[in-house]
């Protein structure tokens, strides 16, 4: 353990760093705004002070302090700095939970003031409203105001203050955008400076993750809020068994599967007993060691770890130890210590019961990343109403697409993939079982893409209904136009309303009793044969049974014979489909037939 964080542990006390996620739409500066505060830190800390963790970065107070300037006091603050999660996005949040709640104690909401509120926006406030988790929002690219004259690293307000009254005004136009669209979505909101009570009100406050402009106003508002509402909620027990989230699951050169994750309470010791979430039962394993990045090394490689003999939250580590490859991305991860084994294990499981997915004897397949987004993603799906048979964090697998095949409905036997890939050979599975796979990172389009398809599998089984159903019409035998009297009769004919088609029973009304008087067999429209005919053409038909002059004659009006059940469906499922004058001819002969049985076609 370093020097400085053998100190910034015993300087805290027994308060812990709070974690910070950050989350926003697609490009709207998520990443560049965690380099710029990772760039800003490293370079006031002269590179020794930050902390690379794993997944994480921690700023400490005077790092903090010396990019805030004026801003921030050490001595007013009891909290050892700031932990970010480096993960941007919904992965880092949404899917990271700790004791139930999200895994970070405050967010940054990105939005950038171009764009305004994103689908992306949408979905993260979804999150943040459902987690009950505190947020600023961090209103990024001001230097893109036309106009605007960027001064590097000062404060927001200073900047926005000195720039000349237009740009001033279309700032506060694109700011005041944001500030209503929180507003629509039920939260009050304003400057972070107008803002009194940060519990009630949402402090936005304007950044640029390209100059530095506002950083230090960010990381102020953060510290600001931590160590005014969540103070009591950083207390830990230091020396206490260590509790933490396992942000990813990998393979780690030289010590097999790892999983990286994030401590937010007590300490994790080599040596000690873990209980961690997994695909079945809980794992009960010990720690082989406890890594993390050399000083400044690139988060997340595979090499220059170096092996600490402890880990005291909140840090990012990373665990080697014994059979974690059935290991869960959002899982807990507890230390046994001096406590019953059977006990933490009834703890985990406790957990991971409460982000359980409730599935359904029928619906489709959902594979997710991480627990979290699994969950998330459920909690979407129901909202749409699309039921889940079968929920699990994990890439796609040939037994998933298996598990998919067995939905009786075929717009069931699809897999909703979540940030995960599909394995080559469940892939080609899936083709040459007709499965659907849907991918995306994004919750809400993964769910769009799945509604198209079953509207287009709802659209081709209308229209195989309608193919199959008889369709209403009536038409006329006009005067003077018999071409042949029997044999069939070929006669010309007005279609009145419907659609005519061939090899269709033909019956005329008489006194409201049916009588069934031959079969149309073809149709020609100017001596060309056609399939069929609508409201308003005039054609010649033949008419296999009746003889022009006795059971038909010229002026007679005739209608296509609608089976009972035909008549059912078309009036209590297919009458959107036909068109209105088709609607029409069959309310006429429903009317028919029900003025003798009221019950008819019901």
């Amino acid at each position: 353990m370093s020097e400085h964080e053998q100190t910034e542990g015993a300087e805290a006390g027994a308060l812990r760093t709070p974690i910070v996620a950050v989350l926003g739409h697609v490009d709207h500066g998520k990443t560049s705004l965690l380099d710029k505060i990772r760039g800003s830190a490293i370079h006031e800390g002269e590179a020794g002070a930050i902390t690379q963790h794993i997944g994480s970065t921690a700023v400490p107070l005077d790092v903090i302090s010396g990019i805030a300037g004026d801003l921030v006091d050490p001595d007013d603050f009891d909290l050892p700095g700031l932990l970010f999660i480096d993960t941007p996005g919904h992965h880092s949040f949404s899917t990271l939970r700790s004791r139930g709640g999200a895994l970070a104690d405050i967010a940054i909401l990105v939005v950038d003031v171009n764009d305004g509120f994103q689908p992306q926006t949408h979905e993260a406030i979804d999150i943040l409203k459902r987690t009950a988790t505190p947020f600023i929002v961090a209103a990024n690219k001001i230097d893109t105001v036309p106009g605007w004259n960027p001064d590097p690293d000062r404060p927001s307000k200073v900047a926005i203050e000195s720039q000349s009254d237009r740009v001033q005004s279309e700032f506060n136009e694109r700011l005041y955008e944001i500030i209503g669209t929180l507003s629509d979505e039920d939260f009050s909101a304003d400057m972070y400076w107008r803002v009194t009570d940060f519990q009630a009100n949402i402090g936005v406050v304007p950044v640029s993750a390209e100059t530095g402009e506002g950083i230090p106003d960010l990381l102020t508002v953060l510290m600001g809020l931590s160590q005014r509402y969540m103070k009591d909620e950083m207390e830990i027990d230091v020396e206490g068994p260590g509790a933490g989230t396992v942000l990813e699951v990998k393979e780690t050169q030289g010590f097999g599967t790892t999983i990286d994750a994030v401590m937010y309470d007590g300490t994790i010791r080599e040596d000690d007993q873990l209980v961690v979430g997994g695909q079945g039962e809980p794992i009960v394993t010990t720690v082989r060691a406890l890594l993390r990045p050399r000083p400044l090394s690139e988060i997340r490689a595979d090499e220059a770890f170096e092996q600490v003999p402890s880990v005291v939250a909140a840090q990012g580590v990373k665990i080697a130890a014994p059979d974690l490859d059935d290991a869960m991305a959002g899982a807990p991860i507890r230390v046994v210590r001096d406590r019953d084994v059977e006990d933490v294990i009834a703890a985990v499981e406790a957990e991971l019961a409460d982000i359980d997915v409730s599935t359904q004897e029928e619906g489709v397949s959902v594979k997710a990343d991480t627990l979290g987004s699994l969950e998330a993603l459920a909690s979407s799906l129901e909202e749409a109403e699309i039921p889940v048979m079968h929920a699990e964090v994990g890439d796609v697998a040939p037994r998933d697409v298996r598990m998919a095949e067995t939905a009786n409905q075929p717009q069931h036997q699809s897999i909703l993939a979540f940030n995960v890939d599909v394995l080559d050979d469940a892939r080609g599975l899936a083709e040459q079982e007709d499965v659907r796979l849907f991918e995306h990172d994004v919750i809400y389009r993964l769910i769009e893409s799945y509604e198209e398809h079953v509207e287009e599998i709802e659209r081709a089984q209308q229209e195989q209904i309608l193919e199959n159903i008889t369709r209403p019409a009536r038409f006329e035998i006009l005067p003077d136009h018999t071409f042949r009297q029997s044999d069939p009769a070929v006669v010309g004919v007005e279609i009145r309303g419907g659609l005519l088609k061939r090899n269709s029973r033909v019956v005329r009304f008489d006194d409201s009793e049916p009588e069934r008087v031959g079969m149309l067999k073809s149709i020609q429209d100017e001596g060309e044969d056609v399939d069929e005919a609508r409201t308003g053409e005039r054609v010649a038909v033949s008419i296999d049974g009746p003889t022009v002059g006795r059971q038909i004659k010229e002026g007679d009006e005739l209608w296509v014979e609608i089976p009972e059940k035909h008549a059912k469906i078309l009036e209590q499922e297919l009458t959107e489909d036909i068109s209105a004058d088709e609607r029409e001819v069959l309310s006429m002969y429903l009317e028919k037939h029900r003025n003798r049985d009221p019950f008819w076609g019901k």
